[in-house]
């Protein structure tokens, strides 16, 4: 490939999961080749300068890379410690040092918090502190891996207005690798798209990009913005919106002219069919559940109830550190809860051993590595089988066929640690769909993955709920709540404030402010247009605005 971006620039880099998108950064900040091993032809320039040529104490002050996890580059106990950390490998003198970490942390909004420690920050503070360990060393070039990957919306908000300011600065050159996009666009210049083998197919402005190119970007597994998805089902449908929208701005603009004889369907609410599946006994009952970790300031988990019930998809959802993920482990003896407050299948947790919690319900981490065992990828899906009494052949042909319908196959002797965070995700939900519980907690599925994977993912998740098993999806991806979940839990400060439909929690403005959430972009379109109802998934909006289609469609005959 063959590209440039000048000074002060931006570019959004786009691919299906395994494409290079990450290799491609490892290249810009020199890391490929000095630190990597592997075959490199052609040249890398910033600001003129080869990156064979530099050492990468040199590259680190012309480019900065910030990853998708910003603990996996923390090393440091606070704040101040951290940003200095980077400064002190290239020997800046101690006065300079220290002007430079308020400067950074000033930029951040964090140099109140200097002296803070880490851990004490939420996930979006922890972004914005990694964004500051890289501008202490005043770098031309700043890559971004998915920064919002791990965030909960609003600390995706706060990147990206973090983004915006840099951007209005003009000091840095941006690159950005990135699946969830409708937040970002309007920190775009360019969109530079790869194919699955890693070869550019387009490079331009992303309005033209997403206009020209939407139905292949859909078709290759690339996620785009919904209203940019949005507008290119309505262009087949025969309803071309004008400005083609990438942002939920401008679809209001594009959409406000067809509304005015709008016939909205009422949105797909299964309550009823949810409440005959929650009567009788459910499936796990979690009762008045309190927790605290040692040494914590406050209680992480107060008075928790919930059920959830065989046959039923819900997804719990809430700000970074509202205690999605310990209510989580207490519910399959991660945590060991206190006697009677978690119930699996009408037993008492605590009078189950490990082995037998884990026959009746499985966990996937939140990151994948934290479960992988085995040597190579099919030995650590045929791990759980083995143990639970398969003979190795016959564990080894199910982790075969489970490999193939999550389009691993052809990594089946790779080991697990050599794969793509996208890659590592699909394994540890088939190895844990391989020992086929009746019950499934997934802790952020979507996480890391292109559109096709999330979709496959998804769908497979929809059928076990649908054949009776019980999922519940812990998730900051809104559409996956929207398009998927009977059933929303939201949580916030280790409490519930709220159960019951999505199309209800998306409508509940004081609730989604309380728990740090924002509602998917069609249902802030429907919010804005003054819609009654909101839109959660785009085929309801296609049948809405048929007529409108066919109305163009007899104006053009």
């Amino acid at each position: 490939m063959s590209f440039s971006v000048p000074c002060g620039g931006s570019l959004l880099v786009l691919g299906p999961s395994g494409c290079g998108k990450s290799t491609l950064g490892l290249c810009l900040n020199g890391a490929i080749p000095h630190c990597i091993e592997g075959d490199l032809a052609g040249r890398v320039r910033i600001d003129g300068r080869d990156t064979r040529a530099g050492s990468m104490a040199e590259m680190a002050q012309r480019v900065g890379v910030v990853f998708q996890d910003p603990e996996a580059q923390f090393c440091m106990l606070t704040l101040e410690e951290e940003v200095a950390f980077g400064l002190e490998n290239l020997a800046v003198p101690r006065a300079e040092m220290d002007r430079r970490i308020d400067e950074a942390l000033a930029w951040v909004g964090l140099k109140d918090r200097r002296r803070d420690q880490i851990e004490r920050l939420s996930g979006g503070q922890k972004q914005r502190l990694a964004v500051a360990c890289v501008l202490a060393q005043r770098p031309r070039v700043l890559v971004f891996d998915e920064p919002t990957a791990q965030l909960d919306p609003e600390g995706v908000a706060e990147v990206v207005t973090l983004l915006e300011q840099l951007r209005t600065q003009a000091r840095h050159t941006l690159v950005i690798v990135e699946h969830r996009l409708d937040d970002v666009m309007p920190l775009v210049d360019e969109v530079l798209v790869l194919d699955q083998t890693g070869e550019m197919v387009a490079l331009g402005p992303p309005r033209q990009i997403l206009h020209d190119r939407g139905e292949w970007l859909s078709s290759a597994g690339v996620w785009v913005p919904q209203v940019s998805e949005l507008a290119t089902s309505l262009a087949a449908a025969g309803l071309r919106l004008d400005p083609f929208p990438l942002t939920v701005a401008e679809a209001v603009i594009a959409l406000r002219p067809h509304i005015e004889q709008l016939e909205v369907p009422p949105a797909q609410c299964p309550a009823d069919a949810l409440a005959a599946r929650r009567d009788g006994e459910p499936f796990l009952r979690v009762s008045d559940l309190s927790f605290r970790y040692p040494n914590a300031a406050r209680q992480t988990l107060t008075e928790v109830s919930v059920t959830h019930a065989s046959g039923e998809f819900a997804a719990i959802v809430g700000g970074n550190g509202a205690g999605k993920s310990t209510l989580a482990r207490h519910m399959v003896r991660i945590l060991r809860p206190p006697p009677g407050r978690v119930h699996l299948q009408g037993a008492d947790l605590t009078d189950l051993n490990a082995a037998q919690a884990a026959r009746q319900i499985g966990y996937v981490f939140q990151y994948p590595e934290h479960q992988f065992v085995g040597r190579s990828v099919v030995d650590d899906v045929a791990f759980g089988l083995i143990r639970s009494g398969a003979t190795e052949s016959a564990a080894h042909q199910t982790a075969l066929v489970m490999l193939e319908e999550f389009g691993l196959a052809r990594l089946a002797r790779a080991h697990p640690f050599s794969l793509s965070h996208g890659e590592q995700r699909r394994l540890s939900v088939a190895a844990m769909l391989a020992l086929g519980q009746p019950g499934l907690i997934l802790d952020e599925p979507t996480f890391g993955q292109d559109r096709r994977n999330v979709q496959l993912v998804l769908a497979k998740l929809a059928a076990l709920a649908r054949g009776g098993r019980a999922i519940v999806a812990i998730t900051h991806d809104m559409r996956l709540v929207a398009e998927h979940a009977d059933r929303a839990v939201a949580m916030s400060d280790g409490r519930i404030i709220f159960d019951g439909p999505p199309l209800d929690l998306f409508s509940d403005a004081a609730v989604l402010q309380q728990a740090r959430l924002r509602p998917p972009p069609l249902a802030e379109v429907g919010q804005r247009l003054g819609l009654t109802r909101r839109w959660l998934r785009i085929g309801e909006v296609l049948e809405a605005l048929r007529p409108a289609a066919h109305r163009v469609g007899r104006v053009a005959s």
